[in-house]
Formats: structure tokens, C-alpha cells, sequence
């Protein structure tokens, strides 16, 4: 089995709080973290439709039949028992009683916000980061994403149609009237299908800065995939040597280190601080890592080679920020790290050290 970065996290949220969840897409590993983790607790899944149905029916019944706990798989499944779970742990107040998991993102932490706030440590697993695999000496897996669980889809071609059209947009400012045009459907079907696609963690947006430094911003979120492979397979890229002429090679490396800063976070048991800035002119910095009242700017290059004009662009814009700028950080597709200008350059075998100001 692979180490999990977020083992550590589980382990101290353990320490402090009743009920355990951890969410994120299909076939991220929540069930073995759970499982690894917490070996002594009987596993269940709620996916079973006997399971489910004792569960839904006598919920009281069926967490009897636990005294000690256990691991709730899929418990988005059955709202029902946050209700029950919540009088349980409050009666007990004993800590890691529950581990639930869940792959629908709205589901389960709609349910925790409204019935267990307070009470629950939570963890967003993602897919194994770069840095992971790295140390299992292992290559990154295919990830198949299910979606039409989620919703029902009347039109599964023009759904399909509507995915490959989000990979044909990732990395850029969404535009949901291009894309409802695009698609043929209607602006607010694009509007639900991409609310689907968030709560399968299958896209994130990746919101604008709200700090202007005097320039007029652009407000409009960019568009990203959780698991980039799957963003190049709907873009019909077949093999590396396939990507490396690809015109999307640029933004599929730029959601490549986005979505590795984004596990970093997730891993620690964190909320996202990241955005982006760019003002009505065009100038832009691809990612701002929000660290306090502080902005540390990362600039994203897929080109193997380092070339100074790459800094042009932090350059300027530490200029606008002043004392608000932390050190900038640069990633590019090469191997080597550096410092130029005062800029640590990251080959992107070493991005890890991004997230940690490190040169």
C-alpha cells in the first residue's frame, strides 16, 4: 500500500474530535486510509442496498449493532443517521467513535455543516499526489470518475460532449455562455452539470484574488480538473510524446502543479488559500498562495528550459503588491532548481517545497 500524506492529519484529528470523515473522488483511497488507519473498527458500507435499507429504516437498530464504532462507507447515502449519529457521540463523547466516508462532496458536507458542526475532523483525500508516488516509486494511475450517479442525465452524448469541452477550457476563465453555446443546452444546465462535476470532485474553480493594488481585477473563476490525467484523455491524448506537441500542453501542466498545491493543503486537513490574479489589462500571476494577510505569488512554466522573461511577470506584479509579497515561487517543466533574481525556480519534480517557501 502506498503512504498516505493525510495519515498524519487522520491520526491527530483523531485525538479531538468524535466523528472522523473523509471525502473526495472515486477510487482516491478513502476506504484504505480509513481502513489502515483505523484497523480495529468494523467496516460498512451504506452502498449496499440491504445495508442501506436497515440503516434508512431503523437507524436507532443499526448503529446498536456498533458499540464501539465503526467505518460508515458512502454514508452520503443514508441522511437519515447524521441525526442519530449526532445524539450517539454526543451521549458517548468519546473520540474517533465514527469514520465516515463519503464521494459526493455536497452530500456529506452538507450533512456535517448542518447536523454535526463541531463535531467532525475532516480530511479531503484527493488522488496520490506527485510527491507520494514519487516515494513508492510508482506511476500515477488511470482514475475512472463517475458522475451520472450524481445527476440524471437525460443526454449522456451531450454530456460527454460538455466534458470534453470542459478539458478543452482547462486553465482558462469559465465562460458558461460559450460553453452552454458550445453544448446546445441552456445556461442553467451548464450551471448544474458543473455543480455536478464539483461535487464529484472532478473540477474545481479556482477563484480570482479580491486584492486590486489599484488595478481593475477580472472576477471570473478559472476552470481546473482534479485529476489532470483524466482532463488529457477527453482531450484525446494518447501517450507523452502525444502530449509534448499537444496545444493544451501549457494549461494541463499548469493544473498538473494547481491541483498538487491543492492535495498539499487537503492533505493536511486544509482548506484551499490559493487563487489567482489578473487585472483588466491582462497582466496575471497564475497562483497566490494567501498566507495570513500575506500573498506568496507562483508562476507556472511547462517549457523544459528556464528563461529569465519567466520572473517578468512576478517581477511586476511585487511591485504592485509591496509589503503584501512573499518571496515568489516559480515552477517550470524542467528538472534543475535555482534561484534567479531572488526567485526560487522549482523543477517540477520538487514542487512540493512551493507550499513551504522553500528555494
Amino acid at each position: 500500500m502506498i503512504p498516505r500524506q493525510a495519515t498524519s492529519t487522520l491520526q491527530s484529528l483523531a485525538q479531538g474530535y468524535p466523528i472522523l470523515a473523509i471525502t473526495g473522488p472515486r477510487q482516491s483511497g478513502k476506504t484504505t486510509l480509513a481502513q489502515s488507519t483505523f484497523p480495529d473498527k468494523p467496516y460498512v458500507s451504506l452502498e449496499d442496498p440491504d445495508t442501506r435499507a436497515f440503516a434508512q429504516e431503523d437507524p436507532r437498530g443499526f448503529l446498536a449493532h456498533m458499540s464501539e464504532g465503526a467505518i460508515l462507507d458512502e454514508v452520503q447515502r443514508c441522511p437519515a443517521l447524521f441525526s442519530y449519529l449526532q445524539t450517539r457521540v454526543d451521549a458517548n463523547q468519546r473520540m474517533a467513535e465514527f469514520v465516515l466516508t463519503g464521494s459526493q462532496q455536497f452530500g456529506l458536507l452538507s450533512n456535517i455543516t448542518q447536523t454535526l458542526a463541531g463535531r467532525v475532523g475532516l480530511v479531503q483525500l484527493l488522488p496520490f499526489s506527485l510527491q507520494e508516488l514519487h516515494s513508492a516509486s510508482v506511476h500515477i494511475p488511470d482514475l475512472n470518475e463517475h458522475v451520472r450517479q450524481l445527476i440524471e442525465v437525460q443526454n449522456l452524448s451531450l454530456f460527454q460532449r460538455f466534458l470534453k469541452m470542459c478539458a478543452a477550457r482547462c486553465g482558462q476563465l469559465l465562460n458558461m455562455s460559450s460553453l452552454a453555446n458550445d453544448c446546445g443546452v441552456t445556461h442553467k444546465t451548464i450551471g448544474a452539470w458543473l455543480s455536478v462535476l464539483q461535487a464529484g470532485y472532478v473540477v474545481f474553480l479556482l477563484q480570482p484574488h479580491h486584492q486590486n493594488f489599484g488595478k481593475r481585477l477580472v472576477k471570473t473563476p478559472k476552470l481546473y480538473f482534479h485529476d489532470t490525467g483524466l482532463a488529457a484523455y477527453l482531450l484525446g491524448i494518447q501517450d507523452a510524446a502525444h502530449l509534448s506537441i499537444h496545444s493544451a500542453r501549457g494549461a494541463l501542466f499548469e493544473n498538473l502543479v494547481i491541483s498538487e498545491l491543492m492535495k498539499h493543503r487537503f492533505n493536511q486537513g486544509l482548506a484551499s488559500n490559493l487563487y489567482f490574479w489578473r487585472n483588466n489589462t491582462g497582466e496575471e500571476v497564475d497562483v497566490l498562495i494567501e498566507q495570513g494577510e500575506q500573498l506568496m505569488p507562483v508562476e507556472i512554466k511547462s517549457s523544459q528550459t528556464f528563461h529569465s522573461d519567466f520572473l517578468a511577470g512576478l517581477t511586476k506584479w511585487a511591485k504592485y503588491a509591496g509589503a503584501t509579497a512573499l518571496p515568489a515561487q516559480l515552477v517550470y517543466g524542467g528538472d534543475l532548481s535555482m534561484t534567479r533574481q531572488g526567485v526560487a525556480v522549482h523543477g517540477w519534480r520538487d514542487m512540493q517545497n512551493v507550499s513551504l517557501g522553500k528555494a
